[in-house]
């Protein structure tokens, strides 16, 4: 099996620069404290390359409500049966022990921009010089007519890895003969652009190994179009012919509104049944950060291309699915190699070490059916204001079935180098 090493990983994403002699001055006085809000691909990866590459010379507090991470991206994987749950759920432990990064299991209720603190749910606060934010996305219910948290609990949206998670996979595998999933998929912007159409392969997936002939999944989507679509479109008459049907706007002429009792999302074309509804509402900015004044009108928040330093204070860094990166999707990949670059200047702040100019790289792979892997990514740089595609590449229609295996196994590689990159 072909795979990434943690060498051609850190190739890949730029890996950050060697370690810099601590300036004699700052080994004499109390260390600059940087505050990372969030654990997951963007905050952990920032938490571990400022402890690391700063030699010890900055108190480092990785603020993360969850004991443990479970990752977004390769959830697909485990609501398909390709991986299991311990193999999507990772620990802090290292994090602490090897590079003496402060793990607060709590959660950061408040940012005090004007005082450089963090308020926790436990009523203290946590004092920076430096904060990175990296909440993640928030989901915005009312975005769905007759959709809110309650009702997540009956079609859930599983668009934060977790218990959500674990309710899709709940509700999918007790799906009998004939009994249908309707998907709802998010608008434009939003985490992972391609993971609505990989989840639903992975679903459709499970009922063919179920035998579960009659049963199909509809696809109700705001979008004219979609990531990889000729690529998932090809996939799904291939491997599942009849099941999958998708509904774009011209089609469907706009929700109306879901009723998740009854299981039904109702359009302008028609009301669709499904024992599944799998409901993936608009997203925005984890709330403390639009709640700190870090966001624009979108929602989101904007960044300096160069080095993802928050255009509303330069004291504060915003990346992954938070900010607006540009060409950048919001995905794991994408958190990891923005917060290389956050760390690389945020060092440069506190202890005057050298900066280098910013380069970002982004694969997203999907799984379509065993071992029908396929992929899209770019590298970029700043340019006119915002990051920015140089070059990129995507999978081609028509690949011959080993291309497609070794993609997917290039993917397990990428797996198993990234949560290295990240907690490790």
């Amino acid at each position: 099996m072909s795979r990434l090493t943690r060498r051609q990983f850190g190739l890949i994403l730029g890996a950050s620069t060697a370690t810099l002699a601590l300036p004699a001055y700052l080994r004499a006085q109390e260390k600059p404290k940087v505050v990372v809000i969030g654990g997951g691909a963007g905050g952990a990866t920032a938490a571990k390359y400022l402890a690391k590459d700063s030699n010890g010379a900055l108190d480092v507090t990785l603020i993360e409500e969850n004991d443990e991470f479970t990752t977004c991206f390769f959830s697909n994987l485990y609501l398909g049966d390709f991986r299991d749950w311990d193999s999507i759920t990772h620990s802090y432990d290292e994090l602490v022990s090897r590079y003496g990064i402060k793990k607060v299991t709590d959660r950061a209720t408040a940012i005090d921009r004007e005082a450089k603190t963090v308020s926790l749910g436990d009523g203290s606060t946590v004092p920076y010089d430096r904060l990175v934010v990296s909440p993640g996305i928030d989901i915005i219910y009312d975005s769905v007519p007759g959709y809110s948290e309650a009702a997540a609990e009956i079609a859930p949206h599983a668009w934060k890895a977790g218990p959500q998670t674990r309710l899709l996979k709940e509700k999918l595998d007790a799906l009998e003969e004939g009994q249908n999933i309707v998907m709802l998929a998010p608008p434009n912007p939003y985490r992972c652009p391609p993971g609505p159409y990989e989840r639903v392969s992975m679903m459709a997936h499970v009922l063919k190994e179920k035998g579960l002939t009659g049963s199909k999944i509809f696809v109700i989507d705001p979008k004219e179009s979609f990531s990889k679509q000729a690529l998932f479109q090809e996939g799904w008459e291939k491997h599942y012919p009849g099941m999958v049907e998708w509904y774009g706007p011209d089609v469907h002429g706009g929700v109306v509104g879901v009723d998740v009792e009854a299981g039904t999302v109702e359009t302008d074309l028609d009301t669709f049944e499904g024992t599944l509804l799998n409901i993936v509402p608009a997203q925005r900015a984890g709330t403390i950060a639009i709640d700190a004044g870090l966001a624009g009108e979108n929602g989101f928040c904007p960044i300096d291309a160069a080095s993802m330093r928050s255009t509303m204070d330069e004291a504060v860094f915003v990346i992954g699915d938070a900010s607006i990166a540009g060409d950048m999707p919001k995905s794991g990949f994408s958190a990891n190699s923005q917060a290389k670059v956050a760390a690389l200047h945020i060092r440069a702040d506190l202890t005057q070490s050298q900066t280098f100019p910013a380069r970002y790289s982004n694969t997203c792979w999907s799984l379509i059916e065993t071992d029908d892997g396929i992929k899209v990514g770019a590298n970029y740089e700043p340019k006119d204001g915002k990051i920015t595609s140089i070059e990129g590449f995507v999978s081609q229609s028509g690949e011959d079935a080993e291309l497609r295996k070794s993609t997917y196994e290039e993917s397990i590689g990428w797996y198993e180098g990234i949560v290295a990159d990240m907690f490790t």
